[in-house]
């Protein structure tokens, strides 16, 4: 699967999952810089469902390396993270991860270290299915 299609995979499986879509993508202008988080296939989603409201990165770990890709998406998912406690403090962000990554790096120490001690909300998604497969807080 090309990685163009994972975003409206996740974007379809949230709604799917009772989630009205927001903004796609979000932008998020704060601390002396404007950021247009504008990632192509890996766009920040947001969604709200009732009073709660989500931003979601995207992430298809397509790349040569998981670790690789995984650090990458840890840098931009705290970057993120900083950035909307200071403009939408009552927003969570989610690291949307696809459901064959998350059998492999749940199983290993490093990321379960990693995401464990930077406490990173996790939506795992089925991008053939266009579902949402698991939610970790």
């Amino acid at each position: 699967m090309a990685k163009d299609l994972f975003h409206e995979a996740v974007k379809k499986a949230l709604e799917k999952d009772g989630w009205e879509i927001t903004d796609d993508p979000l932008i998020l202008g704060e601390l002396g810089a404007s950021v247009r988080i504008d990632l192509g296939a890996e766009k920040l989603l947001v969604a709200s469902k009732g009073k709660t409201k989500i931003a979601v990165e995207i992430k298809s770990f397509l790349g040569n390396s998981v670790v690789n890709d995984f650090n990458s998406a840890l840098g931009q998912y705290l970057g993120y993270l900083k950035l909307l406690r200071v403009k939408e403090s009552d927003r969570l962000l989610y690291l949307a991860v696809p459901v064959d990554i998350q059998e492999h790096i749940f199983k290993i120490e490093y990321y379960k270290v990693m995401i464990n001690d930077y406490k990173l909300k996790i939506v795992i998604y089925d991008p053939v299915n266009e579902v949402i497969v698991k939610w970790i807080n």
